[in-house]
């Protein structure tokens, strides 16, 4: 399969960046997107260190940055947006688990970083999802010395409740969410968060804090406000529910009413 590659460029976060045009040939239609990026990066560093391909005008602004670590839909650090798509065309995945068969031979590619105020770009296609960091810090924690673990059944958690709890803890923080949503909002990621601990008596405790830090903390660094379009869910590699986002908003305003 034969592919037209545009790759957003930007040398670093006060670089004002574009778009740059490569061509790809003969990629296996099970070569998983992540590795056409390996594939045409390795052209790129070919290219730069070709005499012969620079007298031929093959100019490059070298590899192409972009994140990546376990590659097996587990850290969602493989951050891109595809086509207009968190992760590209296809449903319940992060982008290392996306497949060249998902388009089509001949097409035209256009892969950019997550767009949020809340993600500074640092270089071409990486951007600085410390923000998460700085609102888990903020409260996505439960304060106790833990010692010697308890026994399974020491502290007796409904199935229904603690089915809900790992559903919601499943969250990879990749930040398809902000970058979905049009007003640029983590609600989903802070939600998934308050809720994997509201619906558990260790989190019980602590809840009205930690709902009000993190809330705050989310608005302090710039993201934007969630209007109810429910894009969040739709591209969310881990189909995690807007429900949560209710659930948020019901410990954020009863902690505000004790207030």
């Amino acid at each position: 399969m034969n592919f037209t590659l545009k790759v957003w460029r930007q040398k670093n976060a006060k670089d004002k960046g574009h778009f740059e045009t490569y061509k790809v040939s003969n990629i296996s239609p099970d070569t998983s997107f992540l590795e056409m990026m390996d594939i045409l990066n390795d052209q790129l560093i070919r290219e730069g260190n070709d005499p012969v391909a620079l007298n031929k005008g093959c100019h490059n602004s070298g590899p192409i940055a972009f994140d990546h670590d376990c590659r097996e839909g587990i850290c969602g650090m493989c951050s891109l947006y595809i086509n207009g798509r968190a992760h590209g065309p296809d449903e319940d995945i992060t982008t290392c688990q996306l497949h060249m068969r998902k388009f089509k031979d001949g097409e035209t590619i256009t892969i950019e970083p997550w767009r949020s105020a809340g993600f500074p770009v640092i270089k071409d296609l990486v951007v600085n999802r410390g923000a998460f960091d700085q609102i888990l810090q903020a409260g996505g924690f439960v304060s106790v010395n833990t010692g010697q673990a308890q026994d399974a059944n020491a502290i007796p958690v409904a199935k229904a409740a603690a089915d809900e709890s790992m559903d919601a803890a499943s969250c990879v923080g990749c930040g398809a969410c902000v970058a979905t949503c049009k007003n640029g909002s983590a609600m989903l990621f802070v939600a998934a968060r308050v809720s994997s601990l509201a619906l558990l008596p260790q989190g019980k405790i602590e809840g009205a804090r930690r709902a009000k830090a993190m809330v705050a903390k989310m608005d302090e660094l710039g993201f934007g406000a969630c209007t109810n379009t429910q894009a969040c869910e739709m591209e969310c590699p881990k189909n995690i529910s807007v429900s949560h986002i209710a659930r948020l908003n019901r410990e954020f305003l009863c902690a505000k009413l004790k207030d």
